[in-house]
């Protein structure tokens, strides 16, 4: 008996590879600037909203559509984007709380992401003097893993920039890419992006520092404490000892 096509790709589908999971590093977070002689009271900076790969790759493999949520004083404040790239330009003044939503082919998940990012226009340091030149940045990485993906998805995110995907057992055949899939890969350039050149540089490398760096600052207030606890146990014993001990 032969399979049509059409069988064949829902068999792909439905076939889970067991223990095994892919990831795709995204970067979340704003670019903003300030809008300097052309700044009003209400006005004050224009400023983007994103989601991107670690590396500005193109996450339409894995990403359907992005849903952004902005504050309600603006005017249809939940905004779609159904296409790469996954970000959204507004201007104001104020600082929000801004929901983003990442949906999912369906091959990928049913069950779409919930991030939440606070919108920075100002910098860090207020004593420094604001320029129209200079922008705020303000980014978190993290990695959307993706367990036991189907035959299908996994071949298709093979060997594409936005996913890490594990080497498969020897002998083991995937099924072809579609020659659609194959050719958005072929289209897609990272740097075609103009915000590019703004955006935080990340690496595994790096990300593993700053755990190091995290779980050291944890680790010395633990140690902190401990000193504190044994101090005030030791203040405790000495109340607690007999007029005739002191």
């Amino acid at each position: 008996m032969v399979r049509s096509s059409e069988d064949n790709e829902k068999k792909n589908l439905v076939n889970k590879l067991k223990d095994v999971e892919i990831s795709a590093p995204i970067v979340y977070g704003n670019i903003a600037f300030w809008l300097g002689k052309k700044a009003s009271e209400y006005q004050s900076h224009k400023w983007t909203v994103y989601v991107r790969g670690a590396t500005n790759e193109d996450l339409s493999v894995v990403v359907k559509r992005v849903v952004f949520q902005l504050h309600s004083s603006f005017n249809n404040p939940t905004r779609v984007v159904e296409s790469p790239p996954f970000e959204l330009s507004e201007s104001g003044w104020g600082e929000f709380e801004i929901a983003i939503t990442l949906h999912f082919h369906s091959d990928v998940s049913e069950r779409p992401l919930h991030l939440y990012h606070h919108l920075k226009l100002y910098p860090e340091d207020d004593s420094g003097s604001m320029s129209v030149k200079k922008s705020v940045v303000v980014e978190s990485y993290d990695e959307v893993v993706f367990s036991e993906p189907s035959e299908g998805l996994f071949a298709r995110v093979q060997g594409h920039p936005a996913v890490i995907v594990p080497r498969l057992p020897a002998g083991f055949s995937l099924p072809p890419v579609s020659a659609e899939d194959a050719d958005k890969r072929k289209r897609m350039d990272p740097k075609d992006n103009p915000l590019t050149q703004w955006f935080t540089i990340f690496s595994e490398a790096d990300e593993l520092l700053k755990l190091a760096a995290a779980r050291q600052q944890v680790q010395a207030q633990i140690a902190r404490v401990r000193r504190q606890l044994t101090l005030i146990d030791g203040q405790h014993q000495q109340q607690l000892k007999p007029p005739s001990e002191l």
